[in-house]
């Protein structure tokens, strides 16, 4: 019995020696820019039509996309040890650019890397950003892809290749850190899904004569476009679910407003029938029933 209660007191004694777990939460944003670049980078539309996104206002968000990245998630001279990841494709390509601060394992290379200095003094993040949006610059001023399905490509996207980045835990025995990643997709997109082949495969087809079926509806039946969506299925893109999609903020960036006269600032529609209007809850209603963790809808 002496023998038990001394064990007992030995590894009790032990117990109040052992340092207290430390457990800790970090959060990293993983930020993907995807482009369509349809009629995005031509001065007329089919050589006649001004074509109002032109000069791209794209490249000028994405580079504010690019500088939050640098100052409000690396932090160069301020934060060690930074995981995020900033990537820019179009949809007819798999990467154009990309820095990943994940990749660099070693903590002291890592940080000669984001402060530009050290083995890292002129091929660091200042260089690998002013690199990124050179080949951003690039993409607009080359690539031209027409009629893409970009619904079904983004889902392929983010099935089938690396770019959503999922949540860790690292251990010592003692103490845990929770690694944790806000995997962010910005499509920039006008947010007509509009491409060639609607005749084999309409599934996620949403052009001017979806947007005119959901507007009728909803004149016919004297509801919103909300209603008008769940009252008639027929009337939505069909959800796809996955694994992933509960990980991704999706956003969608537009320029362009067809039913819009930009020099009289008139719309062709009454309000709430508008296209944008309609595009933006069609693509709302997909990414909520979808599984999507947040969406977000700008015209800019």
């Amino acid at each position: 019995m002496k023998q038990i209660l001394s064990l007992l007191a030995t590894l009790l004694l032990l117990q109040s020696c052992m340092p207290e777990a430390q457990n800790k939460s970090l959060t990293y944003q993983n930020i993907i820019i995807i482009s369509d670049l349809s009629d995005r980078i031509e001065p007329k539309i089919n050589g006649s039509i001004p074509n109002l996104q032109y000069p791209p206002k794209d490249i000028s968000e994405i580079l504010k996309i690019l500088e939050f990245f640098k100052n409000e998630c690396v932090k160069p001279g301020e934060k060690i040890g930074d995981k995020s990841c900033i990537s820019f494709s179009t949809f007819s390509n798999e990467s154009v650019a990309c820095i990943d601060i994940d990749k660099i394992k070693d903590l002291g290379a890592k940080q000669q890397f984001i402060n530009s200095t050290g083995k890292y003094l002129d091929n660091g993040l200042e260089y690998e950003i002013a690199n990124f949006k050179q080949k951003v610059q690039n993409a607009y001023d080359s690539i031209r892809n027409k009629g893409l399905d970009l619904i079904s490509i983004t889902i392929d996207k983010i099935e089938n290749k690396p770019l959503i980045k999922k949540n860790t835990i690292l251990t010592n025995g003692i103490d845990t850190t929770f690694i944790n990643f806000d995997n962010h997709i910005y499509i920039f997109t006008d947010g007509y899904l509009e491409y060639k082949g609607k005749s084999l495969n309409k599934q996620f087809y949403f052009g001017n004569l979806e947007i005119e079926k959901i507007r009728k509806y909803c004149k016919d039946n004297n509801v919103d476009t909300e209603t008008a969506l769940n009252n008639n299925i027929s009337l939505c893109l069909p959800p796809v679910k996955n694994d992933k999609n509960q990980l991704i903020n999706l956003h969608i960036l537009e320029t362009h407003e067809r039913d819009k006269d930009t020099k009289l600032q008139t719309y062709k529609n009454p309000k709430d029938l508008r296209d944008n209007e309609i595009l933006e809850a069609v693509w709302r209603k997909w990414a909520k029933e979808s599984g999507l963790k947040r969406f977000e809808w700008k015209k800019y």
